[in-house]
């Protein structure tokens, strides 16, 4: 899914300075948007957790992925003809990516806190920044998130689970994939078609290892609820709030809020897991948005700008 370009603002008188501060208040509403999408996702994962205990790190993902590629096939119904075998291509390469993404980061939320789960999920859009624009002021960047990284791992991981921590790191890997193939199936699928295609082929690649980790607890009534509720809060609302937001909002500024993942993550891990940060890991993970805020500015400013989408 591509993301819309801002439009550029009208002139507006100097003289009136209620109509000119007035944008800055209109943009309040698609901050906010982004900012509920952020806080939705990182509480839906929340959720998500707690959840595992019933139906295990990969039915949580088949849940997940599976009520969320119904609700957007019901919403966006998306055309199935008229596109080539190279769309094709690009759309399961994207829905395998995906899934991937989800199982890779449902593993390491499982073994490790969320704080640092996403922090070190956040280091694979990161590189991709890093590596796309080529400035020697990067380097500062990528020397600010391994430091993250290097005081998150305790001087070598001793305080993190080591599978969880390769789990996180996988999917970022699988992360910044997500961004190129987002990219590419945009250009090819309109409007959100693609992404609720990705989303089904996501959901039936997941489908098998869901079952054979959870079989029949799938299909408990209140598991399936709570799934259902997974999917909304990690999905389909914060997928329908960056849509919005997006009309409205710079690209740069959409992707400095989105380097805020992290600690919101970090927030919902300690209100509804209570998995409570020591001071160390809470530098870590403001060092990691350090990064990521600076590397994002670098490269908006050279019109490059890519898009982290959770």
């Amino acid at each position: 899914m591509t993301t819309p370009s801002a439009d550029a603002p009208s002139s507006i008188p100097v003289a009136s300075p209620p109509e000119s501060a007035s944008p800055r208040r209109n943009a309040l509403g698609p901050v906010g948007m982004v900012l509920a999408a952020g806080v939705s996702v990182q509480f839906g994962a929340a959720l998500a957790v707690s959840l595992m205990p019933r139906a295990g790190a990969l039915g949580v993902v088949t849940l997940r992925l599976a009520a969320a590629a119904v609700v957007m096939l019901l919403v966006c119904r998306p055309r199935l003809r008229g596109h080539s075998r190279a769309d094709w291509g690009t759309l399961t390469l994207f829905g395998l990516t995906m899934a991937a993404m989800n199982g890779l980061f449902y593993q390491a939320a499982d073994r490790i806190p969320l704080g640092p789960a996403v922090t070190l999920e956040v280091l694979g859009p990161l590189a991709l920044s890093v590596l796309t624009s080529r400035r020697a002021i990067n380097l500062v960047w990528a020397g600010l998130a391994l430091g993250g990284v290097f005081l998150l791992g305790g001087g070598g991981f001793s305080n993190l689970d080591p599978l969880g921590a390769a789990f996180a790191l996988g999917a970022g890997a699988m992360w910044a994939t997500y961004i190129v193939f987002s990219a590419r199936t945009g250009r090819r699928f309109p409007q959100a078609d693609g992404l609720a295609l990705a989303m089904m082929i996501a959901a039936v690649a997941f489908l098998p290892l869901g079952i054979a980790e959870a079989g029949t607890k799938l299909l408990d009534p209140t598991t399936l609820a709570l799934g259902s509720a997974v999917a909304l809060m990690s999905s389909v609302l914060p997928y329908t709030f960056e849509l919005l937001a997006l009309r409205r909002l710079p690209a740069s500024t959409f992707a400095i809020l989105m380097s805020l993942e992290p600690a919101l993550a970090a927030t919902a891990g300690f209100l509804i897991l209570d998995q409570a940060l020591s001071a160390l890991e809470s530098l870590a993970i403001a060092l990691v948005i350090a990064a990521s805020i600076g590397a994002l500015r670098t490269q908006v400013g050279r019109g490059k700008a890519a898009l982290p989408e959770g």
